[in-house]
């Protein structure tokens, strides 16, 4: 995708949403190609990018608050059709000649909306239908050649249009499922309104990046470093696709990953696909490294380090490396700051993909997953054949078990967390099968998303047999999300959380008690460290 753009593509503009990665994920969804972008940008340079609609985010500002997020007019006036929501909606009226009201008391969550006449948004949903809201300011009077097309009892204004130009704004926010017929509103847009086609595919992405791929690189060489996870490994089935030898993929091997992970990976690819593979075993030199540690910063900083030394060191044995490829995706992009997509945006992950190259020690980088979200990255994977263990991996710290072990790191540590993980693991992936088995949906809502174990740096006296222990407990971390910004504990059925405790105690040595943490994130984190 890297440097390329479909034909037809929407263009988010986002004023600050917490719904802005949502919406170009809405459209996604529904096969056409979204992108975020400023709310800022000049309307020559939006103009330049041929969007083929136009789509203006919620925001937390007031739109007459100093310093609040604007817009270029020539934006509205580009002839592309635009939908605003909430604090779009908000933005394009002012811009347009219309005010905005502060009202005596806010709507946030569900609200009965009631429809005014026809409307091409709206469509054949119901005359009376909910949705959701989420504001305190909204429109008191809308801009010549706009007419009212909904209402609800705290918003007069909840929908307004002028068919005409193609301008159309609605208070409440159509790309969350709370909002009953959100979706059909979309299609309204996207296939009705601006007469786009539903062919975004992943496997005209494949073929899009492949080609992308090849007439960058060439016949020059490429290295990845590849962990194992998701996003590495989608990069490295693409790239191998794309250029075969031509790709160096360099697995170090901590000593950190879970049970049984590195035989999966070098299985997966030296027999699955056609690159030059190299598995750097640094367990003994990283075990050194972290003997003695115990600051979760510090094992973080020696593990980061150590790898991009190991990788290094391979990358300057490999002659002819002009390229790195790296598995950075777009929540990744968003975050960073590194491409901002406001003038609020906020710096989430500055450190988010800073390599350290050596001195005198230089590569071209590339990111073919810097446009897709995490559930895209995955379908790429399984158009790519990658197998489903890695497909849908579940989200592993990139320092490893090191962080989910609570003090220093030792063999014997390693040991009892890898066999009780890997029970953890075991129980609640037959359990999230069963519930595919009864659901047909993968991510059921009642699945769970992210279940690991924890060893504290703590030992607790048990009764085994007729003697008493003094053994280690173990800690089970199990959540519901959809993308790690919050998490609730998963509510567990007492079975399967006793079946777990008993299997960990009998089969794990070194182990006699188990915990559940029942922490939502916030106020804690999902890891431990």
């Amino acid at each position: 995708m890297q440097g390329s753009r479909p034909r037809q593509f929407v263009a988010v503009l986002d004023f600050g949403a917490q719904y802005g990665q949502l919406i170009a994920r809405r459209v996604r969804d529904l096969h056409v190609y979204s992108e975020i972008v400023p709310c800022g940008i000049p309307a020559a340079k939006l103009a330049a990018m041929r969007p083929s609609a136009i789509i203006l985010s919620g925001g937390p500002a007031s739109v007459y608050a100093k310093g609040a997020p604007q817009i270029d007019r020539g934006v509205l006036e580009l002839g592309v059709p635009v939908l605003g929501f909430c604090y779009g909606q908000q933005i394009m009226a002012v811009a347009l000649g219309g005010r905005v009201g502060h009202t005596e008391r806010g709507e946030y969550g569900p609200a009965r909306l009631r429809r005014q006449g026809s409307s091409r948004i709206l469509g054949d949903t119901p005359a009376e239908q909910t949705v959701w809201m989420s504001h305190r300011d909204a429109v008191s009077e809308v801009p010549d050649g706009f007419v009212v097309t909904a209402s609800t009892d705290g918003c007069p204004v909840a929908a307004m249009e002028d068919a005409g130009r193609r301008l159309f704004a609605t208070q409440f926010h159509p790309e969350v499922r709370h909002t009953e017929h959100g979706t059909r509103m979309l299609r309204n847009f996207l296939f009705d309104v601006c007469g786009l086609k539903p062919n975004w595919t992943m496997e005209d992405v494949v073929q899009g990046m492949v080609d992308a791929i090849r007439a960058q690189v060439g016949s020059d060489r490429m290295i990845l470093a590849l962990s194992g996870g998701v996003d590495s490994s989608v990069v490295a089935a693409l790239c191998a696709r794309a250029i075969g030898k031509q790709l160096t993929c360099v697995f170090v091997n901590h000593g950190l990953l879970r049970k049984g992970e590195p035989e999966q990976v070098e299985e997966v690819f030296t027999t699955q696909f056609d690159i030059d593979f190299v598995h750097v075993h640094a367990e003994g030199r990283y075990a050194r490294l972290l003997s003695g540690v115990v600051d979760p910063e510090q094992k973080r900083r020696i593990i980061g380090t150590q790898f991009w030394e190991e990788f290094f060191a391979v990358a300057q044995r490999t002659g002819g490396v002009r390229y790195l490829a790296q598995g950075t995706i777009y929540p990744d992009i968003i975050e960073s700051g590194a491409r901002k997509t406001s003038g609020q945006a906020a710096t989430i992950k500055s450190h988010h993909n800073l390599i350290p190259f050596p001195q005198g020690v230089r590569f071209d980088l590339i990111e073919p997953l810097d446009h897709l979200f995490k559930d895209e990255v995955r379908a790429l994977g399984e158009a790519l054949g990658l197998p489903s263990h890695i497909v849908h991996r579940q989200p592993f710290p990139g320092p490893g078990l090191a962080i989910r072990i609570i003090g220093e790191v030792t063999p014997e540590k390693l040991e009892i967390l890898r066999d009780a993980d890997a029970i953890v693991r075991e129980e609640i992936d037959a359990y999230n099968r069963r519930l595919f088995d009864e659901t047909g949906v993968r991510d059921s809502e009642r699945s769970v998303w992210q279940y690991f174990a924890v060893l504290p740096d703590i030992r607790s006296v048990g009764v085994m047999g007729d003697e008493r222990t003094y053994a280690r407990p173990v800690i089970l971390r199990a959540v519901e999300s959809s993308d790690a910004m919050t998490a609730d504990w998963a509510k567990l059925p007492y079975e399967l959380l006793g079946k777990i405790s008993s299997r960990i105690v009998a089969e794990v040595p070194g182990v006699n008690r188990v915990a559940y943490d029942i922490t939502s994130k916030p106020p804690a984190t999902i890891e431990w460290e």
